[in-house]
């Protein structure tokens, strides 16, 4: 028999006093959330943010289709290829990275593959703490420049946007906690405009009703090679945002419906994104600590988010908006953005409890930090892998051929 005050008893108890209204405001509000991060992502590598926002609410609603609707979780534009994507771009051209990126989504079906044959173990054998700490650290780390490029074109506003941000992580109750990043791009974005540092003629022209701007993917193989071993940290950093909201919600939704279908489905709304011009999208912890912040667990709630932000990609003049936040604003943003994912890979070291005494895991580390912060490449035939990728595939590689010490 379950505890009355069990979190399973208490989400449901909040679930089944729902109405239809308030599911949707709820759902509004969770869209709320997750949307700054979204919108962040595109505006820094060249898409089209309605697009993200497009992408986030289609592939949500992939992602509850391949779940059977079980997992109250939303999918939005993944911060782990950030980098990848700026550099692709230049090497390939959106088009070729875009379809790199739909390739993500295969690996993501070849993981859930092979979490229904093998189980999650022989992912997290494969993936270790040590390659998968490494690899987190130079997402963030190999940003550092972009970021403080944009952050120095007008510190104040930078600083604005930044002070803002931490002030809200570290302050603010609530839901307001959760939106640190869409908090800091206001406060910029308001001091911007009283400077008069925006341009609000492109709003004033645009369409109230528009589509986003779809770009389609052109095959390339270069691009492919490049971009599929960036998957290592999102794949990860999906099976533990399942077991968050399994905590969260007191129900095991690894075992019903099961890893494999949370995977896949992730990979499907990946590659579904990246096919018709969105950044690949991911399970998003911000909702989650909505979820647990409100006790609201339904799944539909996380939907009517999803056709929310279908709703709103199609608001010509919100596009347009978004594109006037000003480079500096954004920098600010990214100063912090880009070393918290920096400092989540070495949290990931921390706590796994990885000895970096040991010369093993010493090699592997500093090898996987090296190659990528220092644009190592490597051709083979016609194909040239570098950067994340090259150094995440050193990493897997080191790790399987290595030997471990015995008192591991």
């Amino acid at each position: 028999m379950k505890k009355e005050n069990s979190p399973e008893n208490n989400t449901n108890k909040s679930n089944n006093e729902l109405g239809l209204f308030k599911k949707t405001i709820v759902g509004a509000q969770f869209l709320f959330v997750a949307f700054g991060a979204t919108v962040l992502v595109p505006l820094l590598v060249g898409l089209d943010p309605s697009v993200a926002l497009f992408t986030a609410g289609v592939g949500t609603l992939i992602f509850h289709a391949v779940t059977k609707g079980k997992v109250p979780i939303f999918l939005g534009s993944s911060f782990a290829f950030i980098a990848p994507i700026i550099k692709a771009t230049e090497l390939y051209g959106m088009p070729g990275t875009l379809c790199g990126l739909v390739a993500v989504g295969a690996v993501y079906g070849l993981m859930s593959a092979l979490v229904r044959l093998r189980g999650v173990n022989f992912i997290t054998n494969l993936f270790p703490p040590i390659v998968v700490g490494p690899v987190i650290m130079l997402i963030g780390l190999s940003l550092a420049g972009t970021g403080v490029d944009m952050a120095k074109a007008n510190w104040p506003l930078a600083i604005t946007a930044l002070v803002t941000t931490v002030a809200v992580s570290l302050f603010a109750k609530g839901l307001l906690k959760l939106i640190p990043i869409f908090a800091g791009i206001i406060v910029g974005y308001i001091a911007a405009t009283i400077f008069g540092l925006v341009d609000f003629q492109p709003v004033a022209e645009a369409a109230w009703f528009a589509l986003p701007q779809f770009v389609r993917p052109e095959f390339c193989w270069e691009a492919i090679v490049f971009m599929i071993p960036v998957a290592i940290a999102p794949v990860i950093e999906h099976i533990g945002d399942v077991y968050a909201i399994n905590e969260v919600t007191g129900k095991d939704f690894a075992k019903d419906p099961g890893l494999h279908r949370t995977m896949l489905g992730d990979g499907l709304a990946c590659a579904a994104a990246s096919f018709i011009g969105g950044p690949p999208v991911t399970t998003y912890s911000e909702v989650t600590g909505a979820v647990s912040l409100t006790k609201i667990s339904d799944p539909a709630v996380l939907r009517i988010a999803a056709v929310f932000g279908i709703l709103f990609s199609v608001i010509g003049k919100m596009s347009a908006l978004l594109k006037t936040i000003p480079g500096s604003v954004l920098g600010g943003i990214m100063l912090l953005l880009f070393g918290t994912i920096a400092s989540v890979g070495i949290n990931t070291l921390i706590k796994n409890k990885v000895d970096m005494g040991e010369t093993r895991n010493l090699v592997i580390a500093s090898l996987i930090l090296i190659l990528g912060i220092g644009g190592a490449e490597m051709a083979f035939g016609g194909m040239t892998i570098g950067g994340i990728g090259l150094a995440a595939l050193v990493g897997v590689i080191l790790n399987l051929i290595i030997p471990k010490s015995k008192a591991n």
